[in-house]
């Protein structure tokens, strides 16, 4: 896990580029944009949900990508993991979805933080997405990101669903303890240690029975022939987006 450089200004500006479609066209669709976060653009793709309409509030999910997808082209993101369970199954993902890129694999999402609300709040202006209906997720690298950035704002979540995900028990734990949580991970992972999901999860039952909250808000599946890629076994997960939808419902 790397420091976060203290004393970053960030100076956003914000861009929209042409899209494939545009926001009251057609049926479910991934769009793409651009955001300036200080020197450099940013682009980034959003996931519209069969039935989107301009003139609603939605609720909105925010996915971040593992190692494997950095880049700037801000379309890879949107084809390993949540990309694909919502182009298989537009009707179980009733989200404005969105996916900020990280420019490269070395760096770990806290780093990105800045672009990371960029991106967000330009999703949530342009799309019409209601602040206070939004869950957090993420796989491998962006599974770590999602626990991360959860941690340091828990504030803005209403859920949190990680995909072979890892981090500090310690740091975690009492953070987002009050939110509901759903782990995910491959018991033959060979890139991720699956204990890192099961210490999490562990310390984040401990902390919501001191807070008085029911243990088994924070959830965890433990997929036993599963490598790294449990991703698409969890976004395949039929009961997944249920479970989200429950929790930012009006």
């Amino acid at each position: 896990m790397r420091p976060r450089a203290a004393g970053f200004l960030a100076v956003v500006i914000f861009l929209t580029l042409p899209s494939h479609a545009g926001p009251a066209a057609g049926g479910p669709r991934f769009v793409y944009r651009t955001v300036r976060v200080g020197q450099e653009s940013h682009r980034f793709a959003v996931w519209l949900p069969a039935g989107y309409d301009a003139g609603g509030h939605w609720p909105g999910l925010l996915f971040l990508h593992g190692s494997g997808e950095c880049g700037r082209d801000g379309e890879a993101p949107a084809r390993v993991g949540l990309g694909p369970a919502l182009a298989a199954h537009p009707e179980r993902w009733p989200f404005v979805v969105v996916f900020p890129q990280k420019p490269t694999a070395d760096t770990e999402w806290e780093e990105h933080e800045a672009l990371v609300f960029a991106v967000w709040r330009q999703a949530q202006r342009d799309y019409h997405v209601d602040s206070k209906r939004v869950a957090l997720t993420g796989m491998s690298q962006g599974g770590h990101g999602a626990w991360m950035i959860a941690a340091r704002a828990p504030q803005k979540w209403k859920a949190l669903a990680t995909v072979c995900g890892y981090g500090r028990a310690g740091t975690i734990a009492p953070r987002v303890a009050a939110l509901p949580v759903w782990a995910f991970h491959g018991l033959r992972d060979d890139v991720v240690d699956p204990a890192d999901t099961r210490k999490i999860v562990a310390a984040l039952r401990v902390e919501r029975t001191r807070l008085g909250l029911d243990p088994e808000g924070a959830r965890m599946t433990l997929y036993e022939d599963a490598n790294h890629n449990s991703w698409d076994a969890a976004y395949g997960e039929p009961e997944l987006p249920a479970w989200l939808v429950r929790f930012t419902a009006r």
